[in-house]
């Protein structure tokens, strides 16, 4: 059984995941917390080169089912290489996103299916699962408008906002069927959100 605590955040392109890991970035570090924060995929030096492929926009001609074995594979790479030892070790680990990605993405937007994204996500982690999620809930043309600016889209922010809606539904579904995941209103202030992030970790840190 895991020591540290595995927190994630989850959400459609463009909802403020960034600033929030930030934002508690900070605040682990103000409180002394031993913590460390990664990101799929990616986070090794196998998961970054598999990152890579999968976001690259010249890669249009990936069938769903390739995509989702390689996210799995940088999904098995980081939980063995980074995220179980840290957590052994008793340190927190913040991972922006993790499988229930896979879920919202490719199980439901994909329409690869629940069983098939479930089984894989069990084996590639070994059965590991966060502590808690925090789930950004934000529409797709507000996320967009957020993203302007922002640099070139990647392989699937490119797919527009028909994709991040099914998306979206993926991960409410997702939602109302486990309590581990925590939807968070992310159309308000970066600073009404971790407020209200703040509210759920207060008493486990």
């Amino acid at each position: 059984m895991s020591k540290g605590l595995f927190i994630t955040f989850e959400g459609i392109d463009g909802c403020g995941k960034s600033t929030q890991l930030e934002l508690l970035s900070d605040k682990l570090k103000e409180l002394g917390k031993d913590y460390i924060v990664v990101r799929e995929p990616g986070g090794t030096v196998v998961g970054e080169k598999i990152r890579n492929i999968l976001l690259d926009k010249k890669n249009d001609s990936m069938v769903p089912l390739a995509e989702l074995l390689l996210y799995e594979a940088a999904r098995a790479q980081i939980t063995e290489e980074v995220i179980r030892p840290s957590l052994e070790k008793g340190i927190i680990v913040i991972c922006d996103r993790f499988f229930d990605s896979t879920t919202a993405y490719q199980g439901y937007a994909r329409e690869l299916g629940a069983d098939l994204t479930d089984m894989l996500n069990k084996t590639a982690t070994a059965g590991l699962k966060p502590d808690i999620t925090f789930l950004l809930d934000l529409d797709s043309i507000t996320a967009l408008k957020r993203r302007t600016g922002r640099g070139e889209e990647d392989r699937l922010e490119a797919l527009g906002t028909s994709f991040q809606d099914k998306v979206r539904e993926g991960y409410l579904k997702a939602a109302s069927e486990d309590p581990r995941i925590r939807k968070i209103d992310a159309s308000r202030t970066p600073e009404e959100i971790f407020e209200e992030i703040m509210r759920w970790l207060s008493e486990t840190l």
